[in-house]
């Protein structure tokens, strides 16, 4: 069922073993060289922006040597685009046929639930042009039609609670997909996916648990769509991809009742994904055109909770973005980062100017995302040569 229904979430067991492939560049050059397109990004070697080539230039014999379903790595430095390299392999992408698949500048790739970012993103722009009053404002204010649903204890949420997965709603999606109490897939199943979120019971006050939950993303989709009148890909086109450059995307809906996947449907090419790092990065500016507030960047990029459960209990979360750091030289680095099932990885590294991107295909497997982390950690942060 998952190859034609994808799970959303960041972990959980999977019902297909994700092949593994050796990491053999698609295109030519193996240093990975951008290309220079009509995308909106600048290029530039590495060694203009501070950082050793050479270096960047083992990355695909380290996935190599790790036998990883990697399919793309993007690097950016100083605003510029000064690495990219994709490979071929097997992936599940999203309403596509399961197998194997090439990858190149000009390919989408699943998001997945680095998706979430987005919106979170997309939030901030609503608040930004007063569509939205502010995250203290009520859940419930937006759904008068699902008034004869909810629970008790849900006057108490707000779009906050959502943003940071601590409503205290009664959610669990790391159980086996195929598991009746797995709430994930209920959200595709069902014929009114917004209705069976908020007649969820209100477990714990909000504040006060952390629970990682697609659920709540959907609710903060829908309330965009309610508030601006568009579907939620129109208004995403409209208020951040144009302005981005960003004109080849998707945002796929649930298969069997239509409706927008609010938490994992996205699907971008890695080097417009990357720009999406670049506007957290300028304090969301891009090319001097400033997109969303540099308020909502600060407030939404700050830790607000810990990821209990996640990732050995060693990352924070903010408003829908993952915050942690990299020991790289024997100094710690800190940084932001979008994360999708499978191993999409958007990480941004203020301290360093740096953005970096990877997508994979490591559905389900018990190392997932380590690739990411491992090319980062020891690969891209060391090569920054002026920072040493």
């Amino acid at each position: 069922m998952r190859n034609r229904f994808p799970r959303l979430g960041i972990l959980g067991a999977s019902l297909v073993l994700a092949l593994t492939v050796s990491a053999t560049p698609v295109q030519a050059n193996t240093c990975g060289s951008p290309s220079s397109t009509d995308d909106g990004w600048a290029t530039a070697s590495p060694d203009s922006v501070g950082m050793d080539g050479a270096q960047l230039c083992g990355i695909a014999a380290r996935l190599a040597q790790r036998a990883t379903s990697v399919h793309s790595v993007v690097v950016a430095r100083h605003g510029k685009l000064v690495f990219e390299q994709y490979f071929p392999g097997y992936d599940q992408p999203w309403g596509q046929p399961d197998g194997q698949h090439e990858f190149t500048t000009t390919t989408k790739h699943d998001m997945r639930s680095a998706s979430k970012s987005v919106v979170s993103l997309l939030v901030g722009i609503a608040i930004d042009r007063r569509l939205i009053a502010g995250v203290d404002e009520p859940v419930l204010k937006f759904f008068p039609d699902h008034q004869a649903v909810k629970q008790a204890g849900w006057e108490a949420i707000t779009l906050r609670h959502l943003l940071t997965m601590t409503s205290g709603m009664k959610w669990d999606e790391a159980r086996a997909w195929t598991d009746p109490n797995n709430d994930e897939p209920h959200l595709g199943f069902e014929a009114d996916p917004i209705g069976y979120v908020l007649a969820r019971p209100v477990a714990a006050p909000p504040d006060t648990l952390w629970t990682y939950n697609g659920g709540g993303t959907e609710l903060l989709g829908n309330i965009l769509e309610r508030v601006s009148g568009k579907g939620l890909e129109t208004f995403a086109r409209e208020m951040l991809f144009q302005p981005l450059g960003i004109t080849d995307f998707e945002w796929r809906a649930y298969p069997k009742n239509g409706k927008i996947a609010a938490a994992g449907g996205l699907r971008l090419r890695p080097r417009d994904a990357a720009k999406l790092g670049q506007i957290v990065l300028n304090r969301g500016q891009w090319n001097g055109q400033q997109i969303v507030s540099a308020e909502w960047i600060a407030q939404s990029t700050t830790p607000r909770f810990q990821a209990i459960g996640y990732f050995g209990n060693t990352l924070f979360y903010g408003y829908q973005w993952w915050m942690g750091r990299s020991l790289a030289g024997g100094k710690e680095i800190k940084w932001i980062g979008a994360f999708g099932w499978g191993g999409q990885r958007l990480f941004i590294v203020p301290e360093l100017d740096l953005v970096m991107m990877t997508n994979a295909a490591q559905y389900g497997q018990p190392k997932e995302g380590l690739a990411a982390i491992d090319i980062l950690s020891n690969i891209v942060i060391p090569s920054v040569s002026d920072a040493r």
